[in-house]
């Protein structure tokens, strides 16, 4: 038993969302044609469920929820125990140290999985392919209006995260020794 280091972390947050996307992306490829066209789950499922476009975006969803879930469960508990090791008067607890931490996390979750989720969004919201056709072609388009395309409504999405990282690494400390009690002691 020992502390794992932090490589082990991240590495273990990012390996977590990437598998989480070979379910995400399939379910928001249903979700975003749904929303452009209408109808209902099963129509939509039938009309998009060929290999050609059932994992469209996929990479995108990959890099973005494995660069996610390392912001918001990998990120905070390394923060966290880097301020209390570093600055031990300021951060004598965890509640202190957690601000920080979320703000950290969520600002790594936030702006390094933007442009990875823009591309996504517009190869599937167009899976006739008359805009957008391969990731790196995507990309390609979206660079035409400059850098800052790729992070349209970041803001936003930031102030969320960092409101979601504060909670989830909350309630992973106060739920995780409830659910497994010897790896606490």
């Amino acid at each position: 038993d020992r502390q794992l280091k932090t490589h082990e972390e991240m590495g273990t947050g990012i390996a977590a969302g990437v598998v989480s996307a070979l379910v995400g992306s399939p379910l928001e490829l249903i979700m975003i044609q749904q929303q452009r066209k209408g109808g209902n789950s099963v129509e939509t499922f039938k009309s998009i469920a060929t290999p050609n476009n059932f994992l469209r975006g996929f990479i995108g969803a990959a890099v973005r929820e494995g660069l996610w879930t390392c912001g918001y469960l990998s990120i905070p508990p390394i923060v966290r125990r880097n301020l209390r090791e570093m600055y031990p008067d300021k951060f004598d607890s965890d509640a202190k140290a957690r601000v920080p931490a979320a703000l950290l996390g969520g600002l790594f979750a936030c702006y390094l999985t933007q442009p990875f989720d823009t591309v996504k969004t517009c190869m599937q919201g167009d899976i006739e392919r008359e805009t957008y056709g391969t990731f790196t072609e995507t990309a390609k388009k979206i660079s035409q209006d400059g850098f800052t395309a790729f992070y349209r409504g970041a803001t936003f999405r930031y102030g969320r995260m960092v409101c979601a990282v504060f909670m989830m690494d909350t309630l992973q400390q106060m739920v995780g020794p409830l659910l497994y009690p010897n790896a606490f002691k």
